[in-house]
C-alpha cells in the first residue's frame, strides 16, 4: 500500500473538488481502487503505488487547469480522466498571448484588435482609463474581462459596474422606489458580458454577496469605492456633475475604466456631455489614460463597420454644411 499527502496550493479546494466533493467523486469513480480523503488544503491518496501515482498526476493536472483557466468544469475533468487533456488544445496552443481571461466553459476572452490590445496595456499603467469609441468596438466587453481578471487574480476584492440611467429619468437627488426595475434593461449589456465570463453558480454567488455589483450611477453617491475594479459605461450620458461625483468616489486601491461613445449622447435638452469635459480636463494627469477606438475595431457583424463609417461621413458633411451656412450669414 502507498499513501500520498498532496497539499493543494494556489487554488480554493472547493473550486477544485466541487461542492460536497462533486468533482472529487469523479476521481473516485475513475480510480475505484484508490481512497481519496480531503481535509482542508490536504488530499490523502491511498492505494497501490502505481494507482496512487496516476491519481496524483491527474489531481496535479486539475490544479494546473484551475490556476490557468480560473474554472474547472466536470466536463473538463471527464476529458482529463478519459485521456484527453484540454490543456493541450486550449492552453498550450499558439495564439494565447492576447487572452485576457478564460470565461465560462474555458472560453478564451481575447483582445481581438490592435486598439483592444492597447486598452489592455493601458489598463496596467493607469488607475483611470477613458476608452472612447463607437458601438461594437468591444470597449465594454473588454473592460468587463479586465475586471473579471483582476478579481480572479485577487488584485481587487470586488467589481462595480455602473451606467447612468438617462432613459429611466435618473437624478442624483431623487431616486424613485422602482428605479432598479426601470434601469435593469439598460444594465443588460453588463450582465451579458458577465454571463460569458463566469459560471452561473459563481456569478450568482458573487452577485448575492455583493462581490460583483451592477447598479445605476446614482447609487454611487456618498460611497467610497476601494479595493474595487469599477467600470462606468455609457459615460457620454453623464453630466459634468455626475462624472465628478463618480470620480471622487475612488478609494486608494481602486481601478477604473470609463467607456463611452461621444456620437450617441442622449442627454435631454442642450446639456453637454460630462465625458467630453472630463477628457479635456483630466487626460494630462499622471495615472489617467485615454484611448480612442474606431470603426476598424468593430467586432460585430461585418456590416456594422460600414454602417458606422457611413454615419460618420454623414455627420462630417452636416457639420461642414452648418459651418458654411454660418459663414455665409456673417
Amino acid at each position: 500500500m502507498s499513501e500520498i499527502i498532496l497539499t493543494i496550493e494556489g487554488v480554493n479546494p472547493v473550486d477544485l473538488f466541487g461542492e460536497k466533493n462533486a468533482k472529487l467523486n469523479l476521481l473516485k469513480q475513475a480510480f475505484p481502487d484508490v481512497t481519496f480523503t480531503s481535509r482542508g488544503h490536504n488530499l490523502k491518496i491511498s492505494g497501490q503505488k502505481k494507482d496512487t501515482q496516476k491519481a496524483k498526476s491527474k489531481v496535479e493536472m486539475m490544479v494546473k487547469m484551475l490556476k490557468q483557466k480560473h474554472e474547472l468544469t466536470k466536463h473538463a475533468i471527464k476529458d482529463l480522466l478519459s485521456g484527453t487533456n484540454p490543456m493541450d488544445t486550449k492552453l498550450s496552443s499558439a495564439g494565447t498571448d492576447n487572452v485576457i481571461v478564460y470565461g465560462r466553459g474555458g472560453k478564451a476572452i481575447k483582445a481581438k484588435t490592435r486598439n483592444q490590445k492597447k486598452m489592455v496595456d493601458l489598463s496596467k499603467k493607469n488607475d483611470i482609463l477613458f476608452t472612447i469609441g463607437p458601438a461594437g468596438t468591444g470597449k465594454t466587453y473588454t473592460a468587463v474581462a479586465l475586471a473579471v481578471k483582476a478579481l480572479k487574480s485577487r488584485l481587487v476584492k470586488k467589481i462595480i459596474l455602473t451606467r447612468p440611467a438617462v432613459e429611466a429619468g435618473e437624478s442624483l437627488g431623487f431616486l424613485p422606489g422602482d428605479l432598479k426595475d426601470k434601469v435593469d434593461p439598460y444594465l443588460r449589456p453588463l450582465y451579458d458580458a458577465l454571463d460569458d465570463m463566469l459560471p452561473v453558480e459563481k456569478l450568482n454567488y458573487f452577485m448575492t454577496n455583493r462581490v460583483i455589483e451592477v447598479a445605476p450611477l446614482a447609487f454611487m453617491r456618498g460611497r467610497t469605492l476601494d479595493n474595487a475594479f469599477i467600470i462606468l459605461d455609457e459615460a457620454q450620458n453623464c453630466t459634468t456633475t455626475q462624472i465628478k461625483m463618480f470620480l471622487t468616489r475612488l478609494g486608494p486601491s481602486a481601478q477604473c475604466i470609463i467607456t463611452g461613445d461621444l456620437s450617441q449622447v442622449d442627454l435631454p435638452g442642450h446639456q453637454r456631455s460630462g465625458l467630453r469635459r472630463a477628457l479635456d480636463l483630466l487626460s494630462d494627469i499622471d495615472g489617467v489614460g485615454k484611448l480612442f477606438l474606431t470603426a476598424e475595431d468593430v467586432v460585430r457583424h461585418r456590416l456594422v463597420k460600414e454602417i458606422i463609417k457611413k454615419y460618420s461621413e454623414d455627420a462630417e458633411l452636416r457639420k461642414a454644411a452648418r459651418i458654411a451656412a454660418k459663414e455665409e450669414q456673417e
